[in-house]
């Protein structure tokens, strides 16, 4: 059941309706049926493996935070119990992610040997959002080894910390300290709540259904043609850009406003990361739950930057190597995690000349230090961006020898492109590509505010109740006539669902 379907329009009212009539000492287990119902809704089966791993961390939490024999003893068992099930759940992950790719190398390597022989297995079929709930359990299991959180006893609020489905099948991953902690705290109906989230989701709507639809039609159009070249390249990248941005942030954004709605706060994935003037600043902005889980779960254990320079920088293309390979199981998708790793191990290096940059600009006059300062940091946005999306170019073509003609083609530029309308060619007409081109300034206009610091939905909700109607009219106007009744629309699946 996808957010922007038909099938979700009404199944969203009628759980919160009911939600808030139940009793709350039974709302949790409402939210836990209509959850396996939602995740269910693509394959009986995922759900069955879904509360495998619930009970094999539920168990263990318990296990983890029971003291058995003495010190020496418990301490062993709780590492034991730890290591048997994060390595039980990401066998498990491995199995279903990455065994069809292993037989694929296995029998390029068998024909490279020319042994005659080939491995046959039925094709595994990836699970919708498998790798966001193991990580979402495998998080709470190491918590409570920690002592970071208690271990949840009661069976069926654990089940909906992990299925919950407003985030159940592409985030944000939550932690228990967060979502776990108010599965205990279930607030009654507020209609303040209702308004924020009412307007989250229409945003997300709009990112989703208006931009990254739009913008996926001339992506696929380009990328799926060798025959296209120079700024025919650089356009559908940026456009990509746009649109994974849109895709990946317009479902974190109606996942927040349905949970908002329900009374639960989930954690804001993006924050403006193409504003980023930093590599390492745009992955704090960056789906922010992913990041800081590797940053806690596997970049601190491995030393972090505790250990000198060339330790740091071997730990940043660790995790950004596994990073790129929990994306996808092919060598693309590394390298596109490498490279952002390599993105930062640069930064660090020539921050200096920056902040030597900026010290001279100290020295001059208040207009001139602001002149200055201000074309640093427009250089800064613009490197970090085209850096971000030469990173992308790997991570869409999805195969390093499709990346290296993209690249290789991009060099033939032809700019008359740009005043021969053959951009209306992309399979988006002249006046769909403008209104495109509109909305991706709003959603930039947007982002800058959210940059500053300003919290745009609290800003909005200031507002007089008509221009907020206003805006709220337009938003649905557009999402109808330029996403679900437009003539190029066409129900798609968001792109994280595939990790």
């Amino acid at each position: 059941m996808l957010f922007n379907s038909v099938e979700f329009l009404f199944f969203f009212p009628i759980v919160t309706i009911l939600y808030f009539i139940l009793p709350k000492k039974i709302r949790y287990i409402w939210l836990l049926f209509c959850s396996y119902y939602f995740y269910m809704s693509w394959g009986k089966k995922q759900g069955f493996l879904l509360l495998g791993v619930t009970i094999v961390t539920y168990l263990s939490g318990r296990l983890l935070d029971r003291p058995d024999g003495g010190e020496t003893g418990r301490l062993k068992l709780r590492r034991l119990c730890l290591w048997v099930t994060i390595v039980l759940n990401f066998l498990l992950l491995g199995y279903f992610k990455y065994l069809n790719y292993v037989v694929v190398i296995a029998n390029r390597v068998l024909n490279a040997w020319h042994t005659g022989r080939t491995i046959s297995i039925a094709e595994v079929i990836l699970p919708i959002g498998i790798s966001f709930y193991i990580f979402q359990a495998i998080g709470y299991v190491i918590d409570v080894y920690r002592g970071d959180i208690y271990a949840e006893k009661n069976f069926l609020k654990y089940a909906l910390f992990i299925s919950f489905f407003p985030q159940l099948v592409a985030g944000p991953i939550e932690r228990s300290k967060n979502l776990l902690v108010q599965m205990g705290k279930q607030k009654g109906f507020s209609f303040e709540n209702l308004q924020r989230g009412l307007v989250l989701m229409l945003w997300g709507y709009f990112m989703k259904m208006v931009i990254a639809d739009r913008a996926a039609i001339i992506v696929d159009t380009v990328y799926g043609n060798w025959s296209y070249n120079g700024l025919y390249i650089v356009i559908a990248t940026f456009l990509f850009a746009v649109q994974i941005y849109c895709d990946f942030a317009g479902y974190s954004t109606i996942a927040r406003g349905a949970a908002l709605i329900l009374g639960f706060t989930l954690t804001d994935n993006f924050n403006a990361p193409y504003f980023s003037k930093s590599v390492r600043e745009f992955w704090r902005r960056w789906h922010i739950s992913l990041t800081g889980w590797f940053r806690d779960y596997l970049y601190i254990p491995l030393g972090g930057n505790r250990k000198g320079k060339a330790r740091t920088a071997c730990n940043l293309l660790a995790v950004f190597a596994v990073s790129g390979l929990w994306h996808g199981a092919a060598m693309a998708y590394v390298v596109w995690g490498i490279l952002n790793g390599a993105y930062q191990i640069m930064g660090s290096v020539i921050s200096d000349l920056f902040r030597k940059i900026k010290v001279a600009a100290l020295k001059e006059k208040a207009m001139q230090q602001k002149r200055c300062e201000f074309g640093i940091n427009l250089l800064k946005r613009t490197g970090t961006f085209l850096l971000i999306c030469f990173s992308w170019v790997f991570f869409r073509a999805g195969y390093i020898k499709n990346s290296l003609i993209l690249i290789k083609n991009m060099a033939h530029f032809n700019w008359t492109i740009l005043f021969d309308h053959s951009l209306y060619s992309l399979g988006v007409n002249r006046d769909y590509f403008r209104i495109l081109c509109y909305a991706v300034i709003l959603l930039f206009m947007v982002d800058y505010k959210k940059y500053t610091g300003v919290n745009v939905v609290e800003k909005f909700m200031e507002l007089n109740w008509w221009v907020r109607l206003t805006v709220e009219m337009f938003l649905l106007f557009a999402i109808f006539l330029y996403g679900c009744y437009g003539e190029l629309y066409d129900t798609t699946q968001f792109i994280y669902f595939q990790f």
